[in-house]
């Protein structure tokens, strides 16, 4: 049974334009911006509902109710699988999550992942403001990326390793002809050169570690 998006989208949308122009002229770069709906579209689900500045439907993740999976697939607007996060059972990846390219099977031993999220361990780390840290190969002693700042606060910074942001959540904190958005409902930027398929994979992965 799937709930309707149209309510959603026509109070989104202008606001996120606005938005989106904004970010656009700041920046001076070309960037992708979409609005985040931590709620799926299926009523027996959990999940994520991406629509971008025409109320079009980009990403949707819908997950059965019942604790935290051990597996998360983010698909496109039409259903089909794009990424697919599995958390890791090897003792020695421990707070790590997997992302695999597509849909994978339940017995993946020949596939590899695009890139390996570990959470960060505060007590171990003099940073606090680390989230989490993304790998390319579990081996890697150099992280590709870093995700810093406070996802509780939908305020998150995803720099790589020359420092610069290429993706960034931000809460859509406007208080809009009565309606307020609330912690569910946020912004997600990515700047050209990223794949906002894989950023929204990292929205998905922070969720699971912080809420």
């Amino acid at each position: 049974m799937f709930i309707s998006r149209k309510s959603l989208s026509r109070s989104v949308h202008d606001e996120h334009q606005e938005q989106q122009e904004l970010v656009e002229t700041r920046g001076g770069n070309l960037c992708t911006s979409v609005t985040v709906w931590r709620k799926s579209l299926i009523v027996t689900c959990k999940g994520f509902t991406v629509i971008d500045s025409n109320g079009n439907l980009v990403y949707r993740v819908d997950t059965y109710v019942g604790g935290r999976p051990m597996e998360l697939v983010l698909m496109d607007g039409s259903g089909k699988p794009i990424l697919t996060m599995r958390r890791s059972t090897n003792l020695r990846l421990v707070g790590t999550w997997l992302i695999y390219g597509g849909e994978v099977g339940e017995f993946c031993t020949s596939e590899k992942p695009v890139f390996y999220v570990k959470k960060s361990i505060n007590i171990l780390n003099a940073n606090s403001n680390v989230l989490a840290y993304v790998y390319r190969r579990s081996s890697d002693k150099r992280y590709a990326y870093v995700i810093e700042g406070s996802y509780s606060h939908r305020s998150c910074k995803v720099l790589d390793e020359t420092k610069r942001v290429v993706a960034e959540i931000r809460p859509k904190d406007a208080l809009k002809r009565g309606i307020s958005f609330g912690l569910e409902v946020f912004v997600l930027i990515v700047q050209a050169g990223f794949d906002p398929g894989y950023a929204m994979g990292l929205v998905l992965l922070l969720d699971q570690m912080f809420s």
